[in-house]
């Protein structure tokens, strides 16, 4: 992750995120990584010191989305490519992923929500392990662990990740962004005050009548059907 593509990244992200056209995300990195982390040749030059920095306008590698990032891990991800893969709401990962956090070999410290987001996957156990160590971690293992939801065959990643993505823009797209942004305000505070906040959520969203009536019971019957064709 050179200076500019991390100046062009979040650019990219943001601009698709605000997109009429789009509901739905999906983040992958250029066979055979997902990404490598930052270019460590240009830091160590010294020209690329303050640019790895986080930054004060957002958390994380990239700003945040209104519509689901999913992270598709391709290859390996490592340091910052792993914590790019971790600022993705969820993740999907190619039986060629693998991820380390090697900060701690190469001598920096992580600013982009390493050490809340790993910690969140995985456990602070685990967590503790992984960077204090450096060592990699496969994708059944990851799996095994809670890091990624689903492991598949390489060349059926990106097909499995529409196939989930498809999924998402079949529901209402108004409650999965409100959903989304639960998760997100609640990952915030405390298990108390995210009890309140999905109260206070639920509340307003119901109260508005919008999304009531009989769009409601279509719903609901099309939903039965779609689960008696996932579950036979």
């Amino acid at each position: 992750m050179s200076r500019d593509l991390r100046r062009e990244l979040p650019k990219a992200v943001a601009a698709t995120d605000a997109r009429d056209d789009v509901d739905v995300l999906i983040l992958t990195g250029a066979d055979p990584a997902f990404c490598a982390g930052l270019d460590l040749k240009e830091l160590g030059s010294g020209g690329n010191t303050a640019a790895a920095a986080p930054r004060d306008d957002y958390r994380g590698a990239i700003p945040p989305t209104a519509k689901p990032l999913i992270g598709a891990i391709n290859g390996a991800a490592i340091t910052g490519g792993f914590e790019l893969a971790l600022n993705c709401d969820f993740l999907v990962a190619s039986e060629r992923a693998r991820f380390a956090d090697t900060h701690t070999r190469v001598g920096i410290q992580p600013g982009w929500g390493l050490t809340v987001l790993l910690a969140e996957a995985v456990g602070v156990r685990r967590a503790r392990e992984m960077s204090a160590t450096g060592n990699f971690l496969d994708a059944q293992t990851a799996l095994t662990w809670g890091l990624v939801n689903h492991v598949v065959a390489h060349d059926e990643l990106l097909p499995f990740c529409r196939s989930l993505a498809a999924d998402i823009v079949s529901n209402d797209a108004a409650a999965v962004r409100r959903i989304m942004a639960t998760y997100d305000e609640g990952s915030l505070t405390t298990a108390d005050e995210w009890w309140n906040i999905e109260g206070r959520v639920s509340r307003d969203w119901m109260s508005s009548g919008t999304h009531l009536g009989a769009e409601v019971e279509r719903r609901r019957e099309a939903i039965m059907a779609r689960g008696r064709k996932q579950v036979g």
